[in-house]
């Protein structure tokens, strides 16, 4: 696993973990209580937790999730952590998935889990060029060096493809996730989430962003999913996980200075004036139309049809392309239309 969600090759990996997870007794049941009348929730994080659990650590701080009478754990992921698995197999509550293809992918492995909400409604994974060699628009791609990641080079095709760009006009050269490459001239773009604001700074101020969204690769992040069983077993006690995480959240849109004093206090290793930055970009990705409409947590299921159509048309789905109610619940969304925050 890594910061950005299972690759391909991982996720067929973790279908036999889960696989012979499945085959033992569950570790931790739905009924684990922390102290009389509170249950416990443990979200299994993709990667160490950072900004992007900023809602969640607000209403962790402000006792918002006590008010529901829940006791919430964040369970730190890592290289050697198979987070989905232990969701999956029930030893977790919960867990938080950086990317949506991650979540289609494990889906079409039969792995049992559901997508119950999402908390990025649009991805933050952007490309990012100087003005020595700019890239506004997708066929400024032509001809350019682009750094990136092996588990991310498939949102580059999948660009490329849908803006009817050869991948051998591009010079893809496979990077990791430091962004000295373009400063140091050996690349002419690279990638990263607009959400590391203390990383992109190196690129210095007149650094040029291409989001994947806005040209037309419409993917969610931080995406909340839980085994499947245990969504239709206890809805209340996710219900209750969306309703204080939805109060976090509208807190950090409200006052993104206070919330990153929250998200520091809980994470005192992280710097506080670079997560004030962070947070007023991780609450411009949280929020948008939809959630003015539908409430903070909401996702589109035609979107979603639209990702899984996506990554069908890539070859990505060996096993074959899933069913869209294999891959979400809307359940929990439904349950809680009028307590999550309405804001745009």
């Amino acid at each position: 696993m890594n910061r950005n969600g299972l690759s391909r090759r991982g996720v067929l990996k973790l279908g036999a973990t889960v696989a012979g997870a499945l085959a033992m007794p569950t570790i931790l049941s739905g009924r684990v209580f922390a102290a009389k009348g509170t249950k416990t929730l443990n979200m299994q994080l993709g990667w160490l937790a950072n900004g992007n659990q900023l809602g969640e650590i607000v209403a962790k701080q402000m006792g918002y999730f006590e008010e529901e009478g829940v006791d919430f754990r964040l369970q730190p992921g890592g290289p050697n952590i198979d987070g989905l698995a232990m969701v999956a197999s029930g030893q977790y509550e919960m867990g938080v998935m950086p990317s949506s293809p991650s979540i289609m992918l494990a889906a079409s492995q039969h792995i049992p889990i559901r997508c119950f909400g999402v908390g990025f409604q649009e991805h933050p994974f952007a490309f990012y060029s100087l003005p020595k060699a700019p890239v506004h628009e997708p066929k400024d791609l032509i001809g350019k060096r682009v750094g990136i990641p092996q588990t991310t080079k498939i949102l580059l095709t999948a660009l490329l493809k849908k803006h009817g760009i050869p991948e051998d006009k591009v010079k893809i050269q496979i990077t990791g996730s430091e962004l000295t490459p373009l400063v140091t001239g050996q690349v002419d773009v690279i990638t990263a989430w607009q959400t590391n604001t203390t990383n992109l700074k190196i690129l210095g101020p007149d650094a040029i962003r291409m989001r994947l969204w806005d040209v037309g690769i419409k993917l969610y992040a931080n995406n909340y999913y839980a085994q499947a069983d245990r969504l239709k077993e206890d809805p209340e006690l996710y219900a209750k996980f969306m309703k204080a995480s939805s109060r976090g959240w509208a807190l950090a849109r409200e006052d993104s200075a206070k919330a990153a004093g929250l998200l520091v206090k809980e994470l005192p290793n992280l710097d506080l004036a670079g997560e004030t930055d962070a947070a007023a970009v991780a609450v411009a990705v949280t929020f948008n139309a939809d959630t003015k409409e539908y409430g903070w947590g909401h996702f589109r299921r035609n979107l979603w049809q639209d990702q899984i159509a996506l990554y069908d048309g890539l070859g990505q789905f060996s096993a074959g392309a899933p069913k869209l109610d294999d891959v979400i619940d809307g359940s929990i969304l439904a349950a809680t239309k009028d307590d999550r925050a309405k804001i745009g």
